[in-house]
């Protein structure tokens, strides 16, 4: 074997160097990856359980939005507690709560619910959508994580404290 058999050539050397550099780019950009496309589930935020707050601090009748967790909460005349989505269910736009009108909103294409989140006018096809409530130690707890596509308002929607 002679001396040049030994010796790594220039071009090898950058051969090797720049599959080195591309294999821990792959490697960089594969955990960059993961790390983007995990579920993002802070508490208090949308897609995790938001803590609205004490059961007491809701009057009977009131609509309180919750932005941060996208969603409004109805505390009934009776006394029970309904949590729904700020999105309109025909094309997914944002709602407004119109309190002197006593409705839902969707500047989109005019679509209008009910205090209980019923379709008063189209084109919206089905009621709000919902999120379950617990109530545990006198607060009102909303899973943003799970959503409730119904067709109307039923009394057994409502949660009690």
């Amino acid at each position: 074997m002679t001396t040049q058999d030994n010796n790594l050539s220039r071009r090898d050397f950058l051969k090797l160097g720049i599959g080195a550099l591309s294999a821990l780019a792959v490697l960089e950009m594969s955990g960059v990856s993961l790390f983007f496309m995990q579920p993002r589930t802070l508490e208090g935020e949308f897609g995790g359980i938001v803590n609205a707050g004490p059961v007491d601090s809701f009057p009977a009748g009131s609509v309180v939005e919750f932005p941060d967790g996208r969603f409004f909460l109805i505390h009934a005349p009776d006394g029970g507690f309904l949590a729904v989505y700020s999105r309109c269910t025909h094309l997914g736009c944002t709602i407004s709560w119109e309190a002197d009108k006593n409705h839902f909103f969707c500047p989109c294409h005019a679509s209008s619910f009910s205090a209980t989140g019923d379709v008063q006018n189209p084109p919206a096809p089905r009621a709000l959508d919902l999120f379950a409530i617990t109530i545990t130690d006198g607060q009102v707890l909303v899973d943003t994580g799970r959503i409730t596509q119904r067709d109307r308002f039923t009394t057994d929607q409502l949660t009690y404290a």
